[in-house]
């Protein structure tokens, strides 16, 4: 039996099928809608193996819903290899139809200028509970028909700094930070950048734009809004681990015409080493 981190690296190792040409197979974490994240995954490790630099920027669109009881097919483009830069075209397909669009870039490591704004200060990881314990104290509240589906245990090992019991939303400020690291170490031919680069890409899409909600008092948990990821840009400024602590710090700044932009922040030992941004809907239903 393979463990949860393997399996999670199997998700998202996608398969070649030609030179710019790869598969990805799908988990149902959320139920029959395709978690955005994975395709952000799938996305990077199609690209990065047609490459031998390390992604730099990420810029992507969520065109249309996925589904999970199809694999999805990554079409990439090679637009250019140059001395310092290399930039990759993706397009996620499924049935047919695009549902996702990315370009990301690859740069060789280099020197050069250094400064990061202060880092955020939080207490150690271990004086949190964890989602899973979260869960379990609030399972009550959760409906019947969704908790199977709800208590299952994600693909990383998560303590939220400031949680929210998702089904009794309260009002509380645009601010959310949580811990992530791998359950396990990554090893062998898996401790490359790619995939610590990837599993990072798949997690920071899981709750940054519930940021955007909290000051509204409403979750996508309890059925009070249609929420899903519009756009999602990625910047890695520099080497870091996933299965070491990593503090994902993150706000949101506005939201109008049923949509939230939100902002995160990776730091690992003090350094700041990803930054995201994405573009939500958040869309209350009557």
């Amino acid at each position: 039996m393979e463990s949860i981190t393997q399996n999670l690296i199997n998700l998202l190792n996608v398969q070649k099928m030609d030179e710019y040409l790869f598969q990805g197979q799908c988990t149902d974490l959320f139920g029959t809608h395709l978690f955005g994240g994975q395709i952000l995954g799938q996305s990077l490790i199609a690209a990065s193996k047609t490459t031998d630099r390390p992604a730099h920027s990420l810029h992507a669109y969520f065109i249309r819903s996925g589904r999970t009881d199809l694999p999805v097919l990554y079409k990439v483009e090679n637009l250019r290899d140059g001395k310092s830069f290399a930039t990759r075209q993706v397009y996620a397909l499924q049935d047919g139809a695009v549902i996702f669009s990315a370009m990301i870039s690859f740069a060789k490591p280099e020197q050069g200028l250094e400064y990061q704004t202060a880092a955020p200060e939080y207490p150690v990881p271990e004086s949190f509970k964890s989602e899973q314990e979260l869960k379990i104290l609030n399972q009550d509240d959760i409906p019947e028909f969704m908790r199977e589906v709800v208590m299952r245990q994600f693909d990383l090992r998560m303590h939220p700094v400031n949680p929210v019991n998702p089904f009794r939303p309260e009002k509380a400020g645009a601010e959310y930070a949580e811990y992530v690291q791998t359950f396990d170490k990554l090893t062998n031919e898996f401790d490359i950048p790619m995939f610590h680069q990837a599993i990072l890409a798949y997690y920071s899409d899981y709750n940054l734009l519930t940021t955007s909600l909290r000051p509204h008092g409403i979750s996508y948990a309890n059925g009070g809004v249609r929420s899903a990821s519009l756009d999602h840009a990625i910047y890695f400024h520099s080497e870091f681990r996933v299965d070491d602590w990593l503090l994902y710090d993150m706000h949101a700044t506005r939201s109008s015409q049923s949509r939230g932009i939100n902002y995160g922040q990776f730091w690992q030992n003090g350094k700041l080493v990803s930054s995201v941004t994405q573009e939500s809907l958040m869309r209350v239903r009557p």
